[in-house]
């Protein structure tokens, strides 16, 4: 049955998208310092201007000017400089070092190591020992901020290498040849083509331009794109607003231009305004997010555990030694710090970041490559993207006839072959090469040697009607004079050129091509024979079948009309003008339809299947007419489904009949976007399958927006200007490098090199593997907190000889522990399908939306409004910070944290559990029974090492240092103590307990170790066991674990360290064998934890789609 929507549910579903459209009254102020601009070249005519730049441009005809030679052109740029800005002015070495080094975790570790001087200095004799941890606090620090600060200059520099493949270019004419060339080898006098999505490479003075219009929002904040024209007489305003100057790095949103250049480099409007050129900007990712949450929470456990055991220490077994509980509660907090954490981060995204580049994927930022795997949709356009952007003409329909362009095994047997002769064949050739405003890199080649400079629909167009004209191609087009034009842009989604074309009734004819259903909008006759007959209802059902037949094969449709302007309205010096429309608008002869084919990619149809396996929601955006983008979707496995047209089809149904519940897929037409209302939006992302078609650029970035709405990540892949706005907004952008515009390469986050839509696969699994090779990296980290801590418990709690010293466990964090937790970076995925079976770590749900519209909803109801306008009232800093403080004490707040979600966060229960209770646990048995095994070997029983500890704490209380000399009694286990006897009689000299204390520190600090190499393959076991190829394939673990293994055999068994490490060479390696058999108990527990959890990994992985096509092309 079908469902209507409740107001309640219609209110819930508008909520979530209340954010996108606020009223905004902010008018944006210029800049002041436009007032001290110099350029003064645009207030010179045409003639003044060549003189003063010895250069030379044909106005009439600008292909064919000659331009600067060569020679010219270099002693120019020797003399005048590359046509580069100086770049603006960035963070110093030192301030970046700074930054890495005061983070919140060496900060601790900074602060405990000026303790430890401070104490030093208080009672140098007592604290001796501190020398050494407070150094190596501190020198801990430095470390770790010098790895950190080496890795971000490393992947900079990287990155700033791989920005160099993809410099900025540019159209010149230079020796009377159109040539593309490096922007920064522009000089002074150059003539430079502009076209629409172009980045304009300097300051450049129009000579020549069509319907150009410029986004200056960068540099002037005007919001709305700016027209330019030629002024041959010159322009008396300012620079920021003649009418005949567009600025270097503006972008060329519509429209073709001519212009020679006046200013390059610094000596530009961009160049001069040094501060408008930008710094280093940019929004904290979701993993940076996570991380900084996770440093704060993990620190603030660490200073509190500390406050604490420095109470607890204080008023027992250090009673009225203030100076080594400090050092024991310092010896707490570094357990608790996983100090390694920033570097570990930084060195994953470097590594994932270069090992993209290898496949040809630019990565601007690193933070964008786990970005790209957390994506849950990703909305993609057709042509250049998913398509070759190769057009070749396919069909021709005209007369009411159907021709085939080349033989197809696609096309019916009634289909005939193409022939000028036929009907309405020359009108359509003469409108494929009369209408068009393709360049050719040269001109003094025959036609099919010259390569073709404009977008693939109208070099198709070309090339067909260069092979088909009767005559020379240059001569046609001269024996044609374009009298006025209107280019094709994305509102009206056709073209129009009137040329000086004689006919019977006058000398002037308009062609017009374009969308099928603008064009024939403008029609009243069609052209049949050779005779204009008047459209009837039969010609349009002719029409919509030849449409159909052409779209359905997934070919790109467009019409063609003319009109024979009468001499006596239309004369040859006739006004003609786009800005009050004085140029025929309809009334035109329709001539027929052309179809172009653009095949898929290769490889793109595996990607699309791989990328919807993985969870992700994959749409095309585009605007191409519906039928053709559904047929090309339907190759590419992006729709599997029906729609309610096809069912409606299948069932015999009408459209009405077909409930909205039973398509499992939908094509939407731009010309319904802009009237849907929330509801309606909600039911369109409920599909499995989508397809928006005849979208403008203000559709995508709604679409867009409405996505994120409804908290998906969101990411865009696009190549043209009508995609840069929705690529810039996205939370990932990503461009083509080949066919991408400048436009939405700099509006990209990711740029695609090769234009390989499939290494957005590769990109997605490289973002996901790094997410879980960073948890297990964390999870491995944090595990050896709980045997670190536990045992200092003991110490003061019941008590006994100390398991562990201060300075041992920061040889534990950042001896072995910090490079096993690097090498996890390198890490496999754990199957071979990897992650890309499982959905995104944060998948859009209905329960995960009508959680996130029900906050939306509270928020609506509660923002402080206009009486009168009901705009909403922003609030104050004060109220803001007021807010934030008071939150945490609102049960709103505890409802939402708590509220279960599927979403998979960088540190959650899971893992915590693991870390803490599960392995830090068994662990800490591996310790504790090492601990006492060993001290018994050395006759201490456990009654004894209690009686020891309290007889000796007490004797230390009774006796302070300062009167030891004198007393009788001392502490035990230091080389001054008395003979201890066992609970066997035995008498136990002070150089044995020592020894038996040092042996028992080394066995305690060598089961962490040894338990926690067991650990580096236990944490990758989450979908396997944790043993097999693919546990065991990264050979830097292994790497890691050998240097920790050298490590503390050099320290455990090294005489002259044991002054700082307390080690003893007297450990026998049996020992060895007690925490060898805890950490296979681990890996058995990791083992069984597999099993256990295996229903709730299960709901996690994505179900096979049936009907999907994964052979390759």
């Amino acid at each position: 049955m079908k469902r209507t929507l409740t107001q309640e549910e219609k209110d819930l579903a508008a909520a979530g998208y209340e954010h996108l459209h606020p009223s905004s009254n902010v008018n944006k102020s210029k800049d002041e310092k436009e007032k001290n601009i110099d350029i003064t070249e645009h207030q010179l005519g045409f003639h003044a201007l060549v003189d003063m730049l010895k250069t030379n441009f044909d106005v009439k005809d600008p292909g064919h000017s000659f331009g600067l030679t060569a020679d010219e052109a270099k002693s120019r740029l020797q003399r005048d400089g590359p046509n580069i800005l100086t770049p603006p002015k960035r963070k110093s070495a030192l301030r970046k070092f700074l930054e890495r080094l005061f983070t919140m975790f060496n900060i601790l570790l900074m602060v405990a190591g000026v303790l430890e001087y401070v104490l030093l200095g208080i009672d140098f004799h007592a604290n001796f020992q501190n020398t050494y941890l407070g150094g190596i606090l501190i020198l801990v620090a430095f470390i770790n901020a010098s790895i950190d600060f080496y890795q971000i200059q490393k992947s900079e520099a990287i990155l700033a290498s791989f920005l160099a493949m993809i410099p900025p270019s540019c159209r010149v004419v230079r020796d009377g040849t159109i040539a593309t060339i490096a922007a920064a080898e522009l000089v002074k006098g150059d003539l430079v083509l502009l076209r629409s999505g172009d980045k304009t490479p300097a300051d450049l003075v129009l000579f020549s331009a069509t319907d150009l219009k410029v986004d200056n929002s960068s540099l002037t904040g005007e919001s709305e794109p700016q027209d330019r024209h030629s002024l041959p007489g010159g322009s008396k305003k300012r620079p920021v607003e003649a009418d005949n100057l567009v600025f270097n790095s503006t972008l060329i949103v519509n429209g073709e231009g001519w212009g020679v250049v006046v200013r390059t480099g610094d000596h530009t409007f961009i160049g001069q305004i040094a501060n408008l050129t930008g710094g280093e900007t940019g929004n904290e990712s979701p993993l940076a997010v996570e991380i900084s949450r996770f440093v704060i929470i993990v620190s603030c456990i660490a200073i509190l555990f500390a406050i604490v055991f420095f109470a607890v220490g204080i008023t027992t077994v250090y009673a009225g030694k203030a100076a080594q509980t400090v050092t024991f509660a310092v010896s707490v907090l570094v357990a608790f710090v996983p100090e390694g954490l920033p570097s570990v981060v930084t060195l994953l995204l470097s590594i994932a970041a270069k090992r993209m580049a290898k496949q040809n994927v630019l990565v601007k930022d690193l933070q964008g490559v786990e970005t790209l795997g957390s994506l849950t949709l990703l909305a993609t356009d057709k042509t250049g993207t998913l398509t070759r952007n190769q057009m070749t003409v396919t069909n021709l329909w005209s007369g009411e006839k159907m021709s085939s362009a080349f033989h197809s095994n696609n096309d019916d047997e009634s289909t005939e072959a193409f022939s000028i002769e036929s009907s309405g064949m020359k009108e359509i050739v003469d409108i494929a090469a009369l209408n068009s405003r393709v360049k050719f890199d040269r001109t003094d080649v025959p036609f099919d040697q010259r390569a073709i400079l404009g977008d693939a629909t109208e070099t198709g167009l070309t090339r067909f009607a260069g092979r088909h004209l009767k005559t020379d191609y240059d001569t046609h087009i001269k024996a044609n004079p374009k009298v006025f034009e209107v280019p094709f842009n994305s509102t009206n989604k056709w073209a129009l050129v009137i040329l000086e074309k004689p006919h019977t009734s006058g000398v002037l004819t308009a062609y017009i091509k374009g969308a099928p259903e603008r064009v024939l909008a403008k029609c009243s006759t069609y052209l049949k024979d050779g005779q204009m007959l008047p459209i009837t209802q039969k010609f349009k059902e002719d029409y919509d079948e030849a449409y159909d037949y052409m779209a359905s094969r997934g070919h790109r449709v467009i019409a063609c009309a003319r009109k024979l302007l009468p001499g006596n309205e239309y004369a040859v010096n006739y006004p003609f003008s786009k800005t009050d429309n004085r140029y025929p608008a309809d009334k035109y002869c329709f001539v027929g339809l052309v179809s172009l084919e653009d095949p898929p990619k290769h490889g793109v149809r595996e990607a699309i299947g791989t990328l919807r396996l993985a969870g992700i929601k994959v749409m095309m955006v585009t605007g191409d007419h519906p039928k053709t983008a559904e047929a090309i979707a339907r190759k590419i496995n992006l729709i599997l489904g029906d729609t309610r047209e096809t069912l409606a089809k299948k069932t015999g149904r009408s459209i009405e009949e077909v409930y909205e519940d039973e398509a499992t897929a939908i094509v939407v037409h731009g010309d319904d976007i802009d009237g849907l209302q929330g509801w309606q939006w909600d039911q369109i992302f409920s599909k499995d399958e989508i397809v928006f078609a005849r979208t403008s650029p203000k559709h995508k970035l709604e679409i867009v927006k409405r996505a994120q709405a409804l908290g998906h990540i969101v990411g865009v892949t696009g190549d043209g200007v009508n995609d840069s706005p929705a690529l810039k907004k996205a939370d990932l952008g990503i461009a083509m490098n080949i066919s991408g515009s400048d436009v939405s390469k700099e509006a990209a986050d990711m740029i695609l090199l090769d234009d390989n839509f499939a290494s957005t696969v590769k990109g997605v699994a490289e973002g996901r593997q790094i997410f879980a090779n960073l948890k297990r990296s964390i999870q491995y980290t944090v595990s050896h907190s709980t045997p670190e801590v536990i045992p200092q418990l003991l110490y003061v709690v019941v008590p006994i000889p100390l398991p562990l010293s201060a300075i041992l466990i920061l040889v534990i964090d950042l001896g072995f522990e910090l490079l096993v937790a690097l090498s996890f970076a390198w890490d496999q995925p754990e199957t071979a399908d990897g992650l890309m079976r499982l959905k995104p770590r944060k998948p859009v749900n209905e329960r995960s939306i009508r959680a996130l519209k029900r906050r939306a909803l509270v928020r609506q109801r509660t923002l402080l409004r206009d009486a009168e306008t009901l705009e909403v009232i922003p609030p104050s800093k004060i109220s803001v910070w007021i807010s934030k403080l008071t939150t945490p004490f609102k049960r709103s707040f505890w409802v939402e944290t708590l509220e279960p979600t599927d979403n998979e966060t960088l540190v959650d229960s899971k893992l915590l559990s693991y870390s803490y209770l599960e392995a830090g646990l068994i662990e800490t048995l591996a310790c504790l029974v090492s601990y006492f095994v060993v001290f018994y070997k050395n006759g201490f029983s456990p009654a004894d090492l209690l009686s020891a500890q309290k007889n000796g704490g007490t004797l230390a209380f009774l006796n302070p240092p300062r009167y030891a000399p004198k007393c009788r009694f001392s502490a035990y286990f230091t080389s001054s103590s008395p003979d201890f006897i066992n609970g066997r009689g035995r008498a136990i000299s002070a150089l044995d307990q020592v020894d038996a204390l040092a042996q028992a520190q080394s066995i305690v600090y060598l089961s962490i170790f040894i338990t926690q190499c067991f650990n580096v393959f236990a944490v990758k076991a989450r979908l396997t066991f944790p043993f097999g190829r693919r546990a065991v394939a990264n050979k830097w673990n292994f790497a890691g674990i050998l240097a920790g293994a050298c490590l503390g055999m050099f320290i455990v068994y090294t005489p002259p360290l044991h002054v700082v490490f307390g080690g003893s060479h007297r450990l026998s390696p049996l020992y060895w064998l007690i925490p060898i058999a805890f950490g296979i108990l681990l890996l058995a527990w990791a083992s069984l934890r597999v099993i256990l959890l295996r229903k709730s990994v299960e709901h996690l992985k994505v179900r096979d789609i049936k009907g999907l096509m994964m052979c390759k092309y």
